[in-house]
């Protein structure tokens, strides 16, 4: 596939945002700053990322998906659900804390993650695969840092930003994908005791196996595959609740229990 831009320029933009990434610093939306820059663009990019991030040792663990509930959509402006990768550093322990020093804009959002069988068919087709193929699911929240202004973006800049990556929290009680109706599982969210957010959790895209069919099919287009134990955030069920230092968030999902994170500063 030809791209709008060359490599070098590619290359020098997954370099400044990785640099953002890292240090929690604000970027310019390459579409802005480089004409044609379009999707093919901003998933080059994010694979220049993803190289440097295997050099520098970090470990992918699986995929995240973004913009795939109507609430998100409509915060964002767009209609387009989109992916990124995640790593084993991203983690941030249930009940643990998550700096935000070198953050910029973080937010959180309730999830339901999934975790794959270690071995699964090369490509889920349909709902029924992605139950096959799932050894547990469990309740998550995701914590998402836009290093563009305001969280004002369009879709190859998000994309580029690694959709929005930040860090991770999976905690509650997994569950077996049979014992839940994945369409109407309750979720609360509660910030520093008050409630922010409500959904179910078939906000995403009717029910969030259907992100993992997305997914599924997203790789089998770039000539690549879902692996066996990858995780994967399916996309938050209600809007994203914009977080600071001293902030302690709760995410609540029936029959599935709790998953918390404390933010501070530093540690």
């Amino acid at each position: 596939m030809t791209l709008a831009l060359s490599r070098k320029a590619l290359s020098a933009i997954a370099e400044r945002v990785d640099e953002a990434q890292t240090n929690g610093r604000s970027l310019t939306l390459p579409t802005e700053a480089h004409e044609g820059f379009d999707m093919a663009c901003g998933y080059a990019v994010q694979d220049l990322l993803r190289d440097r991030w295997k050099v520098r040792g970090r470990r992918l663990v699986g995929y995240k998906a973004g913009l795939t509930s109507r609430a998100k959509m409509a915060q964002m402006k767009v209609d387009t659900p989109t992916f990124g990768f995640i790593t084993a550093d991203m983690a941030v322990p249930d009940g643990g804390i998550c700096p935000t020093r070198l953050l910029s804009r973080p937010r959180v959002e309730p999830e339901i993650a999934f975790v794959l069988k270690p071995d699964i068919a090369a490509a889920l087709r349909t709902e029924a695969d992605v139950l096959a193929a799932t050894d547990f699911i469990a309740p998550a929240i995701e914590i998402i840092d836009s290093r563009y202004a305001d969280y004002k973006f369009d879709l190859p800049s998000v994309v580029a930003d690694n959709s929005s990556s930040a860090r991770y929290v999976i905690g509650g009680r997994p569950r077996r994908p049979a014992e839940l109706d994945l369409r109407t599982i309750g979720i609360v969210v509660v910030q520093n005791g008050e409630v922010v957010g409500e959904a179910a959790s078939g906000a995403v895209l009717g029910n969030p196996a259907r992100t993992i069919i997305m997914l599924s099919q997203w790789l089998e287009d770039r000539g690549e595959a879902l692996e066996g134990g990858s995780l994967i955030l399916t996309g938050g069920a209600c809007e994203a609740q914009l977080v600071s230092a001293g902030d302690s968030v709760c995410a609540r999902f029936q029959d599935m229990g709790d998953v918390t994170v404390r933010f501070v500063e530093d540690v």
